[in-house]
């Protein structure tokens, strides 16, 4: 026997072990437990007849958490889109700058590597490269560019072509950055230039030349001595030649200080930095200039605080000398690249320019081509001028695009603006279609040229149409942005000459505007960089060429100077 006992079994001598039961019996209801006590019955809740009874309602858990974690994977999104976006454009298709780059190839395939018209392969494969600054192709495309100018080169210098190799050489240095081959080149050029034979003969033609007076130019002292050294370091003959060179071209800059004549003076003191890298009182000579232009800056300053003065109290021009207009010329006078200059002169334009479209909105369209006719003066490219000049539906702005007025905008009739909206159809489509290949130019970056097919033209065209098209006013006064941004990529892109050269477009488009001093800046910059560049890679005559640029947009620049002692003294 176990000892345990059932459930059954009451005997309170004894000790009821804990059983489970029958686990069958588990769902059954309990049997009432006769206990003594008073029974009480609790009644159940009422239940819904009808069908089953339905599962109490879960409680809804809080999600407050959701809606921030969306939010911020919201933003994470976007921002990852918006630092991806260059990577993105790069996967969505790009037929034009593929068409480009076709064209780029077949020229170079061609042999026609360089030029001005627009279709060689260099230019091509820049304007690839200033569309998509991160291109493989047109990087590379450049490279075999400056390649087959060097097999140019070679070939021109065996036919004895001294001209044409030079020529090549120069366009394989500035796409090449140098090389190896390029000095190899660059050396033979010189000793076919100069034989030996012909030392002697380059030396008394220079003496001669000294003797004359004719220090500069390509027949001058300064060039002869110059080509002989460059074909023999070691000629001492040419060597102190070209220091009495350098002593009278310092004479002169010292005389051109003196008279105040401050663009001849640093003309004369670049000409000795390239003849004579070490002359030795060049420093001097840059630092009389500093203070020179030190004094002529301040002069030129309170000019241009005076026209500014003049432009806030509404005096734009007039007869007298206390004008804007009147106070900005005398300061360009004394310093015709003066940038703060130039600017005011294009505010004063633009304000000519308001006011003309004030007197077109009172209908007064005497007192708007009077005032446009001023502007042009000043500010013949402007944006807003050309957009201004087709509200007065005609004038000149027909004869330039070379497209018939529409019907009933006649030049001096008050109703042109609500005349022009009645075009026909077919001028409607005409509008149409020169908008959208104005657009298509401004994005090949083709603002200004060529002519007839630039951006600028085609707008000009669609409003000579349609003086009201909003489309055409909104692209042609959105120009200036669409050239920021493109000399911004070219600047990054190091492609200095195509950003000088959207410099003066913007400078055309918007004169005035104040972002350009930003832009002028990076312009400069980037130029003293390249300068630098050509420099390490031997051609100091390109070298110092930039630093010439340089120094119309940034004359200030403290890298400048350090840059022509750096690239003069070849530290």
């Amino acid at each position: 026997m176990s000892g345990r006992k059932d459930n059954h079994d009451h005997d309170h001598r004894g000790r009821t072990e804990p059983t489970l039961g029958r686990l069958d019996d588990l769902d059954r209801p309990a049997a009432p437990v006769d206990d003594g006590l008073p029974h009480i019955v609790v009644d159940e809740p009422r239940r819904r007849t009808g069908g089953p009874t339905p599962p109490p309602p879960r409680r809804e858990r809080k999600r407050g958490w959701l809606i921030p974690v969306l939010v911020l994977v919201l933003i994470g999104g976007v921002t990852g889109l918006w630092l991806q976006q260059d990577r993105l454009r790069n996967l969505m298709p790009a037929t034009e700058l593929n068409d480009l780059l076709g064209q780029a190839n077949q020229a170079l395939a061609a042999g026609k590597l360089d030029g001005t018209a627009g279709d060689s392969a260099r230019e091509l494969f820049e304007k690839a490269r200033d569309q998509q600054p991160d291109s493989d192709q047109a990087r590379d495309g450049l490279r075999r560019v400056g390649m087959a100018e060097v097999a140019r080169a070679d070939a021109a210098l065996s036919a004895g072509n001294l001209d044409e190799a030079e020529a090549a050489l120069n366009v394989a240095r500035e796409l090449l950055g140098g090389g190896s081959d390029v000095e190899r080149l660059t050396q033979q050029l010189s000793q076919a230039r100069n034989p030996q034979g012909h030392t002697e003969s380059l030396i008394d033609r220079a003496q001669a030349a000294f003797a004359a007076g004719k220090f500069d130019g390509d027949d001058g002292a300064g060039a002869l001595y110059r080509r002989v050294l460059d074909a023999d370091r070691n000629n001492t003959v040419a060597a102190r030649g070209l220091d009495r060179v350098g002593d009278a071209l310092a004479a002169q800059a010292r005389q051109a200080i003196s008279d105040n004549d401050r663009p001849r003076a640093n003309a004369l003191v670049d000409r000795i930095a390239i003849l004579v890298p070490g002359y030795s009182d060049l420093p001097s000579l840059r630092a009389s200039l500093a203070e020179t232009r030190k004094q002529d800056d301040q002069a030129i300053a309170t000019l241009i605080q005076q026209g500014n003065d003049a432009m806030r109290a509404g005096r734009f021009t007039g007869d007298g000398d206390d004008s804007a207009l009147a106070r900005f010329n005398a300061a360009l006078a004394a310093d015709p690249d003066n940038a703060g200059a130039k600017a005011g002169l294009g505010q004063v334009a633009q304000a000519l320019i308001v006011q003309a479209n004030a007197a077109l909105d009172s209908n007064d369209d005497a007192q708007a081509a009077k005032l446009l006719d001023q502007a042009t003066k000043l500010a013949p490219k402007s944006a807003e001028l050309a957009a201004a000049r087709a509200r007065l539906g005609g004038g000149d702005g027909h004869a330039a695009a070379g497209v018939p007025p529409a019907a009933g905008a006649q030049a001096g009739d008050d109703n042109a603006p609500e005349a022009s909206l009645a075009v026909s159809p077919e001028q409607k489509a005409k509008v149409a279609d020169l908008v959208r290949r104005a657009q298509a130019a401004a994005s090949r970056g083709d603002i200004m040229d060529p002519p007839g097919d630039s951006a600028y033209d085609l707008y000009r065209n669609a409003l000579a149409i349609d003086g009201n098209d909003p489309t055409a006013r909104a692209g042609l006064q959105g120009l200036p942005a669409q050239v920021e941004k493109q000399m911004q990529q070219a600047v990054a892109a190091g492609n200095v000459k195509r950003a000088e050269d959207l410099y003066g477009t913007l400078s055309d488009l918007a004169p005035g505007d104040a972002s350009q001093g930003e832009m002028r800046h990076r312009l400069g910059s980037a130029l003293i960089d390249n300068a630098l560049q050509r420099a390490s890679s031997g051609d100091r005559q390109g070298a110092f060429q930039s630093l010439d640029h340089a120094r119309r947009y940034v004359p200030d620049d403290p890298r400048l100077q350090s840059a022509y002692e750096r690239i003069a003294t070849g530290r």
